[in-house]
């Protein structure tokens, strides 16, 4: 059965993947609700914008006047909540913007959704989910342990960033069990792929290399990450919002543990293969490795247990590690249209320093 489903936050990197999945894939309507900040991008979503089922509405999550008024006049099934300020390193920075967006937007958009949820006849209030999308980083550090994040790993969040989404999570987590609003909640761990912003670490050193300057990675590298492909986690995150469970958390990740220094020596060797002749002024491109000091409480090891989500729903991720990196090679390689305006400003972006997953 065809649905109206609300996304918010989707003019970002995951939340792009989503709506591109959903508008070439299903036969849903789609509402994108971003506030366009400098992570929001329309141009991931030029492949689908033209279509009749989609649907653009520029507003902070924050607003519950305008939050409000989409609710109103677009009557959605499903919210599928994914904005949120998500960079570490910007968190450490300036947490300010971290508290008001993940949280107060997250409570904001709850509010709004259970007053919405109220007003809904008996079978359209029984097929509505609101499905909040969080982060792996909300259960702290695996260090000095072979242990995998479940649904029932205690929180323990390091960084402003994962301390305000462990915060949106214990609030979507208590409109349920307090208003009976049917909530889905789902942790992932590290994304790549097409359309992600060059701040972060896997796009920022394709760019880097490509550019002939410095790979700057944190401490010595040897911080442990489950990579998954975005568009895996696009399919994932529709797979739950349509199937899941009301109340049950589901844990997404990509079965791929590699250090950092592990993931640039793999983009390293594929841009020999791919764009040997686009080097400067060097004779390898791991010869731009460069170690910087590491950041305040940087966790070690972060690694997801993922068998909830295929036991119950049948997900499983499409792409290896080597598969989707390539893939994501070749696309900065093929679009650097995209990345470019991003790059010089006349996009939303400014000039990047270090990258963090």
């Amino acid at each position: 059965m065809s649905k109206t489903i609300m996304v918010t936050g989707g003019a970002g990197f995951i939340g792009s993947a989503v709506i591109r999945h959903l508008i070439q894939n299903t036969e849903h309507t789609v509402v994108n609700v971003d506030k366009l900040t400098y992570a929001g991008n329309l141009e991931s979503l030029t492949d689908v914008d033209s279509s009749s089922r989609y649907h653009f509405e520029q507003v902070d999550i924050c607003d519950a006047v305008e939050i409000n008024r989409v609710l109103k006049s677009y009557q959605p099934d499903i919210i599928m909540h994914l904005a949120a300020e998500s960079h570490v390193d910007r968190s450490i920075d300036g947490p300010s913007e971290f508290i008001q967006t993940n949280i107060v937007g997250t409570y904001t958009l709850l509010e709004a959704a259970k007053v919405y949820w109220s007003t809904l006849d008996v079978v359209k209030k029984q097929r509505f989910r609101f499905h909040h999308v969080s982060t792996d980083e909300v259960y702290g550090d695996l260090h000095g342990s072979n242990a995998l994040f479940t649904e029932e790993t205690s929180y323990d969040p390091s960084s402003p960033y994962s301390a305000s989404k462990a915060s949106s999570d214990h609030l979507v987590r208590a409109w349920y069990r307090t208003y009976g609003l049917p909530t889905l909640v789902t942790n992932c761990s590290n994304n790549y792929g097409p359309y992600h912003f060059p701040e972060k670490l896997i796009p920022l050193m394709i760019l880097n290399a490509l550019e002939g300057k410095t790979l700057p990675i944190y401490g010595d590298g040897a911080q442990i990450r489950d990579w998954l492909y975005v568009e895996d986690h696009a399919r994932a995150l529709v797979h739950v919002a349509t199937q899941g469970v009301v109340g049950e958390t589901y844990n997404i990740g990509g079965h791929n543990e590699k250090t950092n220094l592990e993931v640039v020596h793999s983009i390293c060797a594929l841009l020999e293969e791919l764009a040997s002749d686009q080097k400067k002024g060097v004779n390898q491109y791991s010869d731009l490795i460069t170690f910087v000091e590491d950041r305040p409480g940087h966790d070690l090891r972060y690694a997801i247990d993922a068998s909830k989500i295929d036991s119950d729903l049948g997900w499983v991720p499409e792409e290896t590690f080597a598969t989707g990196m390539r893939k994501t090679v070749q696309w900065y390689l093929s679009h650097a249209s995209w990345w470019q305006r991003v790059q010089d400003g006349s996009y939303q972006g400014e000039r990047l320093g270090v990258g963090e997953a």
